[in-house]
């Protein structure tokens, strides 16, 4: 572990930082690499005998290195790679900077360890999304959480925006240099060739000062740094426009949109989502900002996926006999919304017989007990009436396994349009029968009559009172948040106190209380206690008490699915106390600096 770097924002593998070296940076940053007052100290190539270099403290310093084409064949690399005492140099490094730096190729497999990693040849990974997506999961899936992470001449203000949603933390200005010396102007849309522009969109220094006809006639050095300047301006804007993203919460809607400038970045979003555990195992529990699914990507996202999967294999629907299912609304949860109002106020008395599921696009399905949890509550959609054949398959897929897994003796369809072709496909293939009571409009009188007179009409059904249904709720979220069983355990004997949204569990003292901007629960002490036989999302600490928050050097072991914003149970030698993670689980293991769990109670156990 560093003691260097400070992650204190955190965006799935993006993150922002503090990074303590002859001066603060925050990172993500742009370093001047050939600088002589640079943070970052290239000791130069092997290839012509560079050395380490003398007098440097508090910088970080790369050690000397023998660089090789992106497709060198392996063995050659493994060989170049080994052929010099990567551990001598750096020690020699360490004994005049305490922090090093080492060049790694894209496909070098081993691990080296150090405080910052180079990826070699990066240059070479544009326009080919597959080996730069690999590339750097590879390196960050074989390197500390802290370490950081340095990818040379490849960012321009198009491409930072996936190099940070990456993992990246630094960049340098080479390339928009390069670019500017081949009369090439950047923009994050793309870039343009100076002699094809009739007019600058950028109204920086350099832009509102010159016009494309007058800079040609330049020579070529005065025109060179002129672009190269706007180019940087360029970068510079975008890592701050990148940053702000970060620390909203909307770094991946702003992904989606940006990917679309070059084909390549398309892809490697694609094929970010399809390897699945690189982004999952970084990405939070839930956010504070709204989850805008704009594009056929959003529908991959780490968090729909996960909702998805919780639901399947964590949830326990109640025991009643009659599913109804139910179209989404705009306004969430879908329990205020007026076309929900609308379905409860025609279930009437007979709601307590029927179990509610609610059919929507991107989330799949979502069960009544869950619709607070982020993201059922906290996402917003374009609504055409059209389903595209992806929506469909994911949609159906989801209401099909749920259907699978979990039996009704009645099931009714309150639904119309797509939503109705997808539940007679379901239907069909698992030979179901499906009754049917939306003809017209969901909310129209003669359907919502429709859906009173099939609920009421199926008899000797089970049924659960209004005091169950709300533990019902509860439950489902304990199993949600901690794993299957965890709600029994947490609701046994108690009962729930405060009006919906805002349920407190009790049973003599207060267990837990039921968070409605995110729909997750938050455990006293004796709940944590209630939940001491469940293996899931423990922290163990070292033998002290601590007090508002556990950092991450006093983290001993830690359950490697816990992810920022879990709730967590923590116990020491004479320890326990029940908190929130601030960062994942495989994290607080391996980072030097920064908060791990924030502590809501605890007590001190004799």
């Amino acid at each position: 572990m560093t003691k260097i770097f400070e992650i204190t924002h955190r965006d799935g593998a993006a993150r922002i930082g503090k990074l303590n070296l002859d001066r603060e940076l925050s990172t993500p940053t742009i370093i001047q690499i050939h600088e002589k007052d640079s943070p970052i100290i290239d000791s130069g190539s092997l290839w012509q005998n560079a050395g380490i270099p003398e007098g440097i403290s508090k910088k970080i310093v790369i050690a000397p290195h023998k660089s090789l084409p992106l497709h060198t064949e392996e063995d050659i690399i493994d060989q170049m790679q080994e052929s010099f005492d990567t551990g001598a140099l750096l020690s020699q490094i360490k004994a005049i900077s305490d922090y090093s730096g080492i060049v790694i190729h894209p496909f070098y497999q081993k691990s080296i360890d150090a405080d910052m990693y180079v990826l070699g040849a990066a240059k070479q990974l544009e326009n080919h999304a597959r080996d730069f997506v690999n590339s750097i999961i590879r390196l960050k899936e074989n390197t500390r959480a802290d370490s950081l992470l340095y990818v040379p001449a490849l960012a321009t203000p198009e491409n930072l925006s996936m190099l940070v949603y990456m993992g990246v933390d630094i960049v340098d200005e080479i390339l928009p240099t390069i670019k500017g010396c081949q009369d090439i102007y950047l923009t994050n849309s793309g870039e343009y060739h100076l002699d094809k522009m009739y007019e600058f969109p950028c109204s920086c220094n350099v832009c509102s000062c010159n016009t494309p006809q007058e800079l040609i006639k330049l020579s070529k050095k005065e025109r060179a740094e002129i672009l190269s300047k706007h180019n940087i301006l360029k970068l510079g804007e975008e890592l701050r426009n990148v940053r702000e993203h970060i620390r909203s919460g909307h770094l991946r809607e702003y992904i989606e949109r940006q990917c679309r400038a070059r084909p390549w970045l398309t892809a490697a979003l694609r094929l970010i989502d399809a390897e699945g555990t690189f982004l999952e195992k970084r990405t939070p529990l839930f956010r504070s900002s709204t989850l805008y699914a704009n594009t056929t990507e959003s529908m991959n996202r780490v968090e729909i996926r996960r909702f998805a999967q919780r639901v399947l294999e964590r949830y326990t629907p109640p025991d009643l006999d009659t599913l109804v299912l139910l179209p989404c609304s705009a306004k969430k949860p879908y329990s205020i919304s007026t076309s929900h109002q609308k379905f409860i106020n025609a279930l009437g008395k007979y709601r307590r017989y029927v179990h509610e599921v609610i059919i929507t696009s991107p989330m799949g399905i979502v069960p009544r007990e869950l619709e607070l949890m982020y993201p059922a509550a906290h996402y917003d959609t374009p609504v055409t009436g059209y389903w595209d054949k992806e929506e469909r398959a994911w949609v159906s897929g989801c209401l099909r396994s749920y259907l699978q897994k979990n039996s009704y003796k009645n099931i009714v369809a309150h639904v119309h349009g797509a939503y109705r072709e997808i539940c007679e496909n379901v239907a069909m293939d698992l030979g179901l029968n499906f009754v049917y009571t939306a003809d017209e409009g969901v909310t129209s009188r003669s359907s919502l009559a429709k859906l009173e007179q099939a609920v009421s009409g199926f008899e000797n059904t089970k049924k659960r009172s209004g005091e169950e249904a709300k533990l019902d709720l509860m439950r489902a979220a304990a199993d949600y948040q901690f794993g299957r069983g965890s709600g029994d355990l947490l609701v046994s004997g108690a009962v729930v106190k405060a009006p919906f949204p805002k349920f407190q569990l009790f049973s003599g003292k207060q267990l837990a209380t039921l968070i409605p901007q995110y729909g997750t629960i938050a455990l006293t002490v004796e709940g944590g206690l209630r939940l001491a036989d469940m293996p899931n999302y423990r922290v163990k600490i070292g033998d002290f008490l601590p007090h508002s928050s556990i950092l991450a050097p006093g983290v001993l072991e830690a359950d490697p699915q816990i992810r920022p914003g879990e709730e967590v149970l923590v116990e020491g030698e004479k320890f326990f106390g029940v908190g929130r993670a601030q960062m994942s689980g495989w994290e607080m293991k391996q980072c030097g600096k920064g908060i791990a769990v924030e502590l809501r109670h605890s007590k001190t156990i004799d």
